[in-house]
């Protein structure tokens, strides 16, 4: 097994944390990205396994590009090597014959969870199931979270695995907690928990559309799934290139001002090639976010052009460069289409091209941040990520920039995001600003001081 790493390898951070999940049968580890919450939890899993036999068979659920990692983790680490592993995906019959195979460990993406508890015709007798990616069971009324549910009391250990856990606010903790828990420590219902810690925000009239805590209220969610949870941040315990972020404001024209305004104020913008209609407030922000970017897509489904600025910036910075690597985050498929029209920017979006950014062959690269979002290590083939268009998504956001900003990236690492002045673009930085802030604050509060453990 030469070349491989061993057990004595693990960082102590790393190896604390193994001690948590094993001595835990309820644990939500919280760990940015970059810190091994993998080989971490397959660490814990082998003992549980061979070593106290408390566990017979796990099921690990996982975004669908992240069950691969699993198995190169395994590979990876010689006291893993024998732990076999079953990876569920693929057409019915494909995930029939894993979820059957003889195996210690079975993975399936998330999506698939309701069709293996309600569909599948197979029993659910796992006994230690394993979250990867928490957050994306913060939705207490998704088809995933009760499905899941339904089968909870089964299970006798769990385990949530998340870099961001209240992405879009403290709300989103409930859902996670309830899971995990089933309502020990949050309470087993959304409205108490609601009454209980917030107050109505945004409203109109008897409809609510958003809340905000009460004082104090973070401290006391915190103070109650403290004793269940770890977490950690990679600036505490790995070194971490240096990280720069910059903001490279655009500005409108007064005739694109006009279209951007026309449309916000009438949710209507009538142009030569034809109409651009937003329905609701969702459906508005997107057309506006679009419109910030330069282009967007009319009710005949027509690519409608307004401005190059973001282009012309993105230029810019490609200049400024100066041949080094370039890493564009986009959005929209005409953004994308816009930015290969100008530049020759190649889309990751293959095994292929990722090996070729990694080895430094791509001057200027293209990827959808849903398609970055984990599990892609891109440090080697360069340090500098342009967003062109914003997400409001903190979970996608995050885990985009970790794919260059992360241990073993040699230099610092330089995020731009290039802002349409007077648009929703300030608004996203803004609400991505203090989901951030939201975030900071949990990690902060349960963060493990490991020398203080020590000192016990």
């Amino acid at each position: 097994m030469e070349g491989l790493l061993a057990r004595t390898d693990l960082h102590g951070y790393q190896r604390y944390t193994v001690e948590f999940i094993k001595t835990n049968t309820v644990s939500a580890i919280l760990l940015s990205m970059g810190l091994g919450k993998t080989v971490i939890t397959l660490t814990a899993l082998v003992d549980l396994l061979f070593d106290s036999f408390e566990v017979r068979k796990v099921l690990v659920i996982c975004p669908l590009r992240v069950g691969i990692v699993w198995v190169d983790e395994i590979q990876k680490w010689s006291h893993l090597h024998f732990l076999q592993c079953s990876v569920a995906i693929g057409s019915e019959t494909e995930r029939q014959a894993a979820l059957k195979a003889k195996a210690d460990i079975y993975i399936i993406n998330r999506e698939n969870v309701q069709w293996l508890i309600e569909n599948s015709g197979l029993p659910f007798d796992y006994d230690m199931v394993v979250v990867d990616e928490l957050s994306s069971f913060k939705n207490h009324q998704s088809k995933r979270f009760r499905s899941l549910m339904k089968v909870r009391p089964k299970v006798s250990r769990i385990v949530g695995l998340t870099g961001t856990p209240t992405g879009n606010g403290l709300m989103d903790l409930w859902a996670e907690f309830r899971l995990l828990d089933m309502g020990q420590r949050l309470g087993r219902f959304i409205g108490k928990f609601r009454a209980d810690y917030f107050v109505p925000d945004k409203r109109n009239g008897q409809v609510i559309f958003s809340y905000k805590p009460l004082p104090n209220t973070e401290e006391e969610i915190y103070r109650r799934i403290a004793d269940i949870t770890i977490s950690m941040k990679s600036t505490d315990h790995i070194q971490m290139p240096e990280l720069v972020t910059t903001e490279h404001p655009v500005r409108l024209s007064d005739k694109e001002r006009e279209r951007y305004d026309e449309l916000r104020q009438d949710l209507v913008l009538k142009l030569s090639g034809g109409d651009v209609t937003a329905a609701n407030a969702a459906a508005l922000s997107g057309k506006l976010c679009q419109m910030a970017n330069g282009a967007v897509y009319g009710d005949d489904g027509e690519t409608h052009h307004i401005h190059d600025r973001k282009l012309d910036a993105l230029e810019d910075l490609i200049e400024a460069a100066n041949g080094k690597p370039v890493l564009i985050a986009y959005w929209y498929r005409h953004d994308l289409g816009r930015i290969q029209e100008r530049f020759s920017a190649i889309k990751l979006d293959s095994p292929d091209s990722i090996k070729a950014w990694n080895n430094g062959d791509i001057p200027v690269a293209v990827m959808h941040p849903a398609s970055a979002g984990h599990g892609l290590n891109l440090q080697s083939g360069g340090a500098t990520l342009v967003w062109f268009g914003l997400t409001w998504s903190l979970e996608l956001y995050q885990q985009t920039n970790a794919r260059l900003w992360r241990q073993g990236q040699k230099d610092t690492v330089v995020i731009h995001h290039i802002i349409t002045k007077g648009t929703v673009d300030e608004q996203i930085m803004k609400a991505l600003r203090r989901k951030d802030a939201t975030q900071n604050a949990l990690i902060e509060a349960v963060k493990v001081s490991l020398g203080r453990e020590k000192g016990r």
